[in-house]
């Protein structure tokens, strides 16, 4: 987590990146909003995850500095796809290219991970590609301004209670 945490500090970031709560973990921190999960997890993770596990880190013993690097590249598989699925325009080559991240990232996922099982959520990644190539960019298509407008209507001031509407004129 400290690692993650410098990266979040340490990091110049372009104004058109938002950034994450400099005091993310903490719980003063609060809940992250999509795009700041999705930043996290393709900018900072990997960063902080690099900086450990990359070329030229130290570590105990040489079957540690390999196990590290083979989770560290099986992760950058699953940025890779990640960043691939949002980006601003799609083509066939982009959808190809998320697919074989994704195929790679789940047959390494039961060799690094022996006692992880697949979950609905890695079949339906397999099928993202065929949605991309109908639809387009994921951006056009995907639940966050809902989760915002959602978000909103939570906000609201409530006296919790359903049935009749409170008129107020």
């Amino acid at each position: 987590m400290r690692r993650i945490k410098d990266a979040i500090r340490d990091t110049v970031t372009p104004a058109w990146l938002e950034s994450v709560p400099h005091n993310y973990g903490d719980a003063a921190a609060g809940t992250l909003k999509a795009d700041e999960w999705c930043n996290l997890s393709t900018v900072f993770i990997p960063l902080a995850l690099i900086s450990m596990w990359g070329e030229g880190t130290s570590h105990e013993s040489p079957e540690d500095a390999i196990k590290f690097r083979r989770i560290l590249d099986h992760t950058m598989l699953l940025v890779s796809a990640i960043s691939l699925a949002c980006m601003q325009t799609m083509t066939h080559m982009r959808a190809t290219a998320y697919l074989n991240c994704m195929t790679q990232y789940m047959k390494d996922l039961v060799i690094i991970h022996p006692n992880i099982n697949y979950c609905p959520n890695h079949h339906m990644s397999l099928h993202l590609p065929h949605f991309l190539q109908l639809f387009g960019p994921v951006h056009s298509w995907w639940c966050f301004p809902f989760e915002r407008l959602i978000g909103q209507i939570q906000r609201l001031l409530s006296n919790h209670k359903f049935g009749g509407l409170l008129w107020l004129w």
